[in-house]
């Protein structure tokens, strides 16, 4: 091999190649973690209404680790997330030492099967809130569709002002409805939309205040339970 030339030559280059590759590692890796690029402030894009400041805090002191180029966003992104009123996370660098932190947080529309909460996006979280909130029971496959319904029922209840307060969905998908009046609709499973148009319709003129629930399953008009016999 000594008296080829042109091998020793290739075996020198290739030395050097790897050489300078260790000293540009060595190099890339001092600067990276040079104390001046040590996280120093993370900055929230808006103040968080419902997130506990501690929480965040407890993120910020116990999930970072590294520094400006080494910290892994998407596992303090994933961090951020786990907090019970955050419904998505968005971390992103601020050169030097800066994070810069999104949150969006959920808002609740409704409690779920008396345990949960439901946000306006239909989707369902947990957490602790003192809000006076409509109930919504059902399967969790469904809450959307009940989050959907609810907003389509109160905009045809809106002329009588009536506001719903509890709303089901069975697992025979049969919805039923009460209002802050106390009374119950029963809208049962099809044409539910057109029977909450009757039951608008004939409100203001046919039903006293004394009706206790309205069975509204029928084809062409409903029946009255009162309180009181009539």
């Amino acid at each position: 091999m000594w008296n080829k030339p042109q091998q020793l030559n290739l075996i020198s280059g290739a030395l050097f190649f790897v050489s300078f590759l260790l000293v540009m590692y060595g190099a890339l890796h001092y600067v990276l973690h040079l104390p001046k690029f040590n996280l120093r402030a993370v900055q929230l894009t808006a103040v968080p209404r419902q997130v506990d400041a501690t929480q965040i805090e407890a993120v910020v002191r116990n999930e970072l680790r590294g520094n400006f180029f080494t910290v892994d966003l998407e596992a303090t992104q994933r961090a951020f997330e786990k907090l019970p009123w955050v419904r998505t996370a968005s971390v992103r660098r601020q050169f030097p030492w800066r994070l810069e932190v999104d949150l969006e947080e959920h808002v609740a529309l409704a409690r779920w099967n008396g345990a949960e909460l439901v946000n306006t996006h239909g989707e369902v979280f947990v957490a602790q809130t003192t809000q006076e909130l409509p109930l919504f029971s059902g399967q969790s496959e469904n809450a959307a569709e009940v989050a959907q319904m609810y907003r389509k029922f109160s905009q045809q209840l809106a002329p009588l002002q009536q506001q719903i307060i509890q709303i089901n969905l069975s697992p025979r998908r049969a919805w039923q409805l009460r209002l802050n009046s106390g009374l119950l609709l029963k809208l049962g499973r099809e044409q539910t939309q057109e029977r909450m148009q009757r039951f608008v319709a004939a409100y203001p003129s046919g039903i006293r205040s004394e009706a206790q629930y309205l069975d509204l399953r029928y084809r062409n008009g409903f029946a009255v339970m009162y309180k009181q016999p009539v």
